[in-house]
């Protein structure tokens, strides 16, 4: 398969489309599997740049719209799903072409990647003591036993800390323990990382927030609020949408949703380079560069060309 991965905000789904017509003029075929979480809640469609229907080209796409914005999205049901997708459109013949960029959904897919058992007595306990103390509480307890872990979620992300203390508690050791010291590809793959340099990707990434809102994100948490969105574990936390809530809510003004979200989206990329660095043998491609995304298109279309 080929998985085309990266920050927010540098072109993927377009690179993946590319792949796909580029193969289908040599006579081949591929598919996408979506790989960002937030793109797997129906009616998300704004604030995560998901491609309609008309913008996907007649390429099929899977693991797009198939939770409900008040289910909770999880790693491991993700990647049972994820796997048979691949698994299927490889029998079929097909290339499967792996797009997004939430780091452990990707990894979960491409890796030989295991996840430890679960506990809902600790579970329960600790989201106990999430309500009760605050996100930071846990960030910093997770940071003190496991800072890799901690660094690498973050400090906003409650329902994740939750998870990693969780992984700690029931196996002694950091969650980066539960992962192979040298990733093992599951199926063979040809892995392309999109970057943008810091400097160039941060104003791309405030304009894209700001688009967000004028293409009527804050309609859209209106629509999905009458569904569930603030019952959700998962959507209701999610990037945009927090703070499109609050703006609807009347507990934020236009501005203050805007810029949080903003400072919020640049924190997540920043986390999302470095996840990806980890990733070896990847073929890195300036996302802002013409002649860069037309190698990456070459590059992915002759390694699945039969020998």
């Amino acid at each position: 398969m080929v998985a085309v991965v990266g920050a927010t905000g540098t072109g993927k789904s377009e690179l993946s489309l590319a792949i796909a017509e580029r193969l289908a003029a040599a006579g081949g075929a591929a598919e996408v599997v979506n790989a960002d979480a937030m793109q797997l809640y129906r009616g998300m469609d704004i604030g995560t740049a998901k491609l309609s229907e008309a913008d996907r080209r007649g390429i099929p796409h899977h693991l797009l719209d198939v939770l409900e914005v008040t289910d909770e999205a999880s790693v491991a049901a993700y990647q049972r799903d994820a796997r048979a997708a691949v698994d299927d459109i490889l029998a079929r013949g097909r290339t499967p072409i792996l797009v997004g960029g939430s780091g452990l959904y990707v990894s979960s897919v491409l890796f030989d990647f295991r996840f430890p058992a679960r506990d809902e007595e600790v579970r329960a306990r600790l989201e106990s003591e999430l309500s009760e103390n605050g996100v930071r509480v846990m960030y910093e307890r997770l940071k003190a036993i496991d800072p890799v872990a901690a660094r690498s979620i973050g400090q906003f992300n409650g329902r994740r800390l939750v998870r990693a203390l969780e992984v700690v508690e029931l196996t002694g050791s950091p969650v980066a323990g539960t992962l192979p010291d040298e990733p093992v590809l599951w199926r063979p793959a040809t892995i392309i990382r999109l970057g943008v340099e810091r400097s160039r990707l941060v104003p791309r990434l405030d304009a894209r927030v700001e688009r967000m809102w004028a293409a009527g994100l804050v309609e859209e948490v209106a629509s999905l609020a009458a569904h569930g969105l603030r019952d959700g574990t998962t959507a209701a936390r999610a990037i945009g949408y927090a703070q499109a809530l609050a703006q609807f809510d009347g507990t934020m003004s236009e501005a203050e949703a805007i810029a949080e979200a903003q400072a919020l989206t640049r924190r997540y990329a920043r986390r999302q380079v470095s996840w990806f660095k980890r990733y070896p043998d990847a073929l890195d491609v300036d996302a802002l560069a013409p002649p860069d995304l037309d190698r990456a298109v070459t590059h992915a279309a002759a390694a699945v060309a039969p020998a």
